[in-house]
């Protein structure tokens, strides 16, 4: 396994948007969009997996959590809402320092660290990683830390962009060259589709449980969708 995941250059420019990452109408505006989306499925999969009161506030009571490349937490801080003891792992100290910040001013205990999942110890109920792998030096080696952080009978969910034209065009010359997302966020030759997902989580000893699109509408906006070719969601379990 390689020593490290981490793309130097990628970290530096996410620990650049540190400062307005919990504006919704600042640089990752785009994020505070996707992340309700995202938080509809990871709820849907933890009430499948653990087999969860749909009403229940606190589903992740008793369970840890695990969030990588947490950026400034804005997946964290539910996870940690939904009961679980929360870790967030990021490459860059500026997005940990605000993380950290934002969970303190609003009273939530949860554990930021600046470094890489590779380096982590122990084993989490929830393994998280979301826009991520598509950022990494070494898409086989992620999932096998990621898979190496997950306890027996937990539950890995990633999401990422397809590779496809339609993920092209949207997230990079329309989103990008208008300015929606930072220019430079994505390089496509980076973006890994579910096939090659799928053969990854088999690599890593994973058993990959589904996928879900994330789809785009003049009229929906974001929302969850059988149509994959813009972004989507995935989740796995020990094989």
């Amino acid at each position: 396994m390689a020593a490290t995941t981490i793309v130097r250059e990628e970290a530096e420019r996410f620990g650049r948007l540190a400062s307005d990452w919990w504006d919704p109408n600042g640089r990752s505006a785009m994020l505070h969009k996707l992340n309700p989306v995202r938080l509809k499925y990871v709820r849907d999969q933890i009430d499948q997996h653990w087999q969860c009161d749909e009403c229940s506030r606190t589903p992740l009571e008793g369970r840890t959590a695990l969030d990588v490349g947490c950026g400034a937490g804005l997946l964290t801080e539910p996870l940690a809402r939904l009961g679980a003891r929360a870790t967030g792992v990021d490459a860059s100290p500026e997005v940990i320092e605000i993380a950290r910040a934002h969970a303190a001013s609003v009273g939530l205990d949860i554990d930021y660290r600046v470094g890489d999942v590779q380096q982590l110890e122990g084993q989490f109920d929830l393994v998280t990683a979301m826009e991520v792998i598509e950022h990494v030096a070494d898409p086989a080696a992620f999932i096998a830390a990621l898979a190496a952080r997950l306890a027996r009978g937990g539950l890995l969910i990633l999401s990422t962009p397809n590779a496809t034209a339609w993920s092209k065009l949207l997230m990079i010359a329309v989103a990008e060259g208008l300015g929606h997302i930072p220019r430079g966020t994505h390089e496509f030759d980076k973006f890994v589709p579910p096939e090659r997902m799928k053969q990854l989580f088999a690599g890593a000893g994973l058993k990959c449980l589904d996928v879900e699109g994330v789809a785009w509408s003049p009229s929906r906006g974001l929302h969850l969708s059988d149509d994959l070719r813009l972004n989507y969601l995935v989740s796995a379990i020990r094989a």
